[in-house]
């Protein structure tokens, strides 16, 4: 079993950043895809931005491109989401997600990177992010 916990959310004014962490636990980092949504009232969680299992390679949404960072450090388990010049649209929930991958392709860094919720079993319990205009 995977525990994921967020921290890092709040109240900021456009233009400002933020930055998120994701501790992972349960089950070795370097094993675990990680991910990050958000949602708002009414919609569908959408993806944010994804991470291979060593922090090669990265996906991100159109939305936040250019604006947000995902990088992780497997030496202490977190993952983080970097955002930038945020706007009154990225106010949402952020989760962070994770999936297990006991056995990894060679090399590790070609396995896709998830970006439908679906994809993901483990999910923190989110943290709330809200930008005023």
């Amino acid at each position: 079993q995977v525990q994921l916990v967020e921290s890092g959310g709040g109240l900021v004014q456009a233009g400002d950043s933020l930055r998120l962490s994701c501790a992972a636990s349960g089950r070795p980092a370097s094993s675990l895809l990680m991910g990050w949504f958000r949602q708002t009232p009414g919609k569908e969680r959408e993806f944010v931005a994804g991470i291979s299992l060593n922090g090669g390679r990265t996906s991100s949404a159109d939305a936040v491109k250019g604006r947000f960072t995902i990088s992780r450090d497997n030496t202490k388990s977190m993952v983080y989401l970097q955002m930038n010049s945020l706007k009154p649209e990225d106010t949402a929930v952020y989760y962070c997600a994770a999936t297990w991958k006991p056995i990894v392709p060679i090399p590790v860094e070609s396995m896709a990177i998830p970006i439908e919720t679906n994809e993901y079993e483990y999910w923190g319990q989110g943290t709330q992010v809200t930008v005023s205009s």
